[in-house]
């Protein structure tokens, strides 16, 4: 029997469930990972954390399961989104602590873009309001304030990447750069008109200077290839039956259905269909994507209702205040 294995990369915590051909949960592994708060504001995670984390639940979870690497027919990600890693392509070494959805560092770089009159274009062209959460100020920060970050970027030797993109450059051994329409429509770099990168964005959002925009670097080499590979071959054994007494799961992917998620922030989403989702600054909406079928030219739009803090408020009011001790990983402040 053909199993799949899931690797749910959060924002406290990584996680992997192994499911069988219908669709059950056989076994889990989960384990959580360091909040580094260096200032007021500031959130960072350090990646080969992560990456040690995510193999190390990966690994018990198949031990649980009494499966092999070989019997696990695929692997599927989920993961914090917005979280930016960038590293050096040829070791494979984060240039610097990612950069977490929650951090607000970039605040006032979002506010230039605003005063500059970048508003308007960006949001027609990313549906997303501009702000800190996503990852094109995060980037920008990076190349700006880690010395000799912009050169190696300049010179390709620096790669971008949400966290899907960095566990499956581990997962490939350094050799696959690749992310997916839902993941880049939430780096304000991601065009959802065109489903491509965009020049425009990379040089407004990222911050990338006009002399790195024409040579082969950040927006040449320094972005995630959009995963263009074919899907494995499926099993033609039919599913049994669904035994009686289990939940039938709502299929999200129709227009106009909408799920609630809680975790460390609080997000509604909604699928729009394939228009468009038209978001202001006021309303406190994005827009994105929801997916795309590998043989279809469309995409499916959302749009989502985000609430940072959730329980990440309580998680620092915790550490910080003294207030709770953890039992598991705690949070480091700054040095």
């Amino acid at each position: 029997m053909p199993y799949i294995i899931a690797l749910d990369q959060g924002t406290t915590s990584s996680r992997a469930i192994v499911f069988d051909h219908d669709a059950s949960i056989v076994a889990v592994g989960q384990r959580e990972f360091r909040q580094i708060f260096p200032h007021p504001g500031w959130v960072e995670h350090d990646p080969g954390e992560i990456w040690a984390t995510q193999m190390s639940v990966a690994t018990e979870a198949l031990g649980r399961a009494h499966l092999r690497p070989r019997d696990i027919a695929a692997i599927g990600i989920t993961n914090q989104r917005e979280t930016t890693v960038v590293w050096d392509r040829e070791t494979g070494e984060p240039v610097y602590n990612a950069i977490v959805w929650q951090d607000r560092r970039t605040a006032d770089f979002c506010d230039r873009l605003k005063r500059d009159g970048h508003e308007d274009f960006i949001r027609e062209r990313t549906g997303l309001v501009i702000d800190a959460y996503f990852s094109g100020s995060k980037i920008a920060w990076i190349l700006d304030n880690v010395p000799g970050a912009r050169a190696r970027a300049e010179a390709g030797k620096l790669a971008f990447g949400t966290i899907d993109s960095w566990l499956v450059w581990q997962l490939t051994s350094d050799s696959t750069h690749i992310t997916d329409v839902t993941n880049a429509s939430r780096t304000m770099l991601f065009n959802i008109n065109t489903l491509a990168w965009d020049d425009d964005l990379l040089r407004a959002a990222a911050g990338a200077r006009q002399h790195v925009a024409r040579g082969p670097s950040i927006e040449r080499d320094l972005r995630p290839r959009l995963d263009d590979a074919r899907p494995r071959r499926r099993s033609h054994r039919r599913h049994r039956r669904r035994p009686a007494g289990r939940p039938v799961r709502p299929d999200v992917r129709l227009p106009g259905m909408t799920k609630n998620t809680y975790g460390t922030g609080c997000f509604l989403l909604q699928n729009t269909g394939e228009r468009p989702a038209i978001v202001t600054q006021s309303t406190a909406l994005d827009g994105g994507l929801a997916g795309r079928r590998q043989d279809d030219v469309r995409a499916r739009r959302q749009r989502l209702h985000r609430r940072r803090g959730g329980p990440m408020a309580a998680r620092w009011t915790g550490h910080h205040q003294g207030i709770v001790r953890s039992r598991g990983a705690g949070a480091v402040r700054g040095g």
